[in-house]
């Protein structure tokens, strides 16, 4: 397989890793997947958990990607530093002792244009000739974990950068999840494993699926626009009490599970990314036209089952935060 498809065969996850017990027990969490280096969304997050100061963040991997500049690059891990940080692709292979022939670790699957895998593969040389300039950071990103168990409320909520069985796993993203067998699969998965939800990312476009017993919620990307009636990032909440931000929602048991627009400051964003990645770069030619355009899906298209949009439920319940 070329650099940028291949799976590397310690992405895949033992089987054993979600049965552990919990790391930690609390009555909010969000979930940050694809942050991308966005520092202005990264300011949106701090300050929507201004509201919800007892609240826990889990940054579930790629926290980095349009960051390539060393100063920048370290400033984002220092404000990430204070929370769970796992690992994506990203931070794998940056976290490599020895450059390897994998790319960027995207896994991408066949219906991804080659030119893509291209882009991505430059992207990540680049943000790996920026690792290297900054002592030890390599080994911090190495050592973090790949997945983590929450408890809220009493149920038990997995998370991963992929899927539950690869840290690049494409299992969570909405073709995949609409299969019937899919379903199955996840449902036995979540009874063996005593899991309530799995949060997940990677795959940069949000999907949502949830049943009576479980629920599935992939947030797409935190720093990047992920539909089109909007320049914001998505982070997954799953708490005991539902958030008026969200923008849809199931519920689990006693878990709300929600999506929660992170309504950064694009225009900074733009010269942000500009200034580091000018025309014609590699990050330019494929990020460009979804961060200044968004995209073509509405959010409903995200919405696979047992998810409801936010603004066709009571937005005046007693308990919202």
């Amino acid at each position: 397989m070329t650099p940028g498809r291949s799976c590397p065969l310690d992405y895949q996850l033992p089987t054993d890793n979600f049965t552990a017990e919990a790391l930690f027990a609390c009555d909010s969490l969000y979930v940050v997947g694809g942050l991308y280096g966005n520092e202005q969304a990264l300011t949106a997050l701090t300050k929507r958990l201004q509201r919800e100061p007892e609240a826990r963040v889990v940054f579930n991997g790629d926290a980095h990607w349009f960051d390539c500049e060393p100063d920048m690059f370290k400033r984002i891990e220092e404000q990430i530093a204070p929370h769970t940080l796992l690992r994506g692709n990203v931070e794998t292979e940056l976290g490599r002792k020895e450059h390897s022939d994998n790319g960027c670790g995207c896994a991408y699957p066949s219906d991804v244009p080659e030119q893509t895998v291209d882009w991505s593969n430059a992207i990540h040389a680049q943000l790996s000739a920026c690792v290297d300039q900054l002592p030890g950071m390599a080994d911090s990103l190495a050592q973090r974990a790949a997945t983590a168990v929450v408890e809220i409320a009493g149920q038990r909520v997995a998370i991963t950068h992929g899927d539950e069985q690869s840290l690049a796993g494409w299992q969570c993203d909405r073709q995949t999840l609409s299969r019937p067998e899919r379903q199955q699969q996840l449902a036995k998965w979540c009874d063996n494993n005593r899991i309530s939800v799995l949060a997940t990312s990677h795959t940069c476009s949000p999907a949502a699926l949830a049943t009576e017993r479980w629920a599935v919620i992939n947030n797409g990307a935190a720093g990047l626009p992920n539909f089109n009636n909007g320049s914001y990032g998505l982070v997954t909440r799953i708490a005991s009490q539902p958030s008026l931000a969200a923008l849809y929602r199931a519920q689990v048991g006693a878990l709300y599970i929600e999506a929660i627009p992170l309504n950064y400051d694009h225009p900074s964003f733009i010269a942000e990314f500009d200034r580091q990645w000018p025309t014609g770069s590699p990050a330019a030619l494929s990020y460009r036209a979804r961060i200044t355009d968004g995209t073509t899906d509405q959010p409903l298209d995200a919405l696979l089952g047992g998810f409801t949009l936010a603004s066709t439920l009571c937005a005046l319940e007693a308990h919202f935060v």
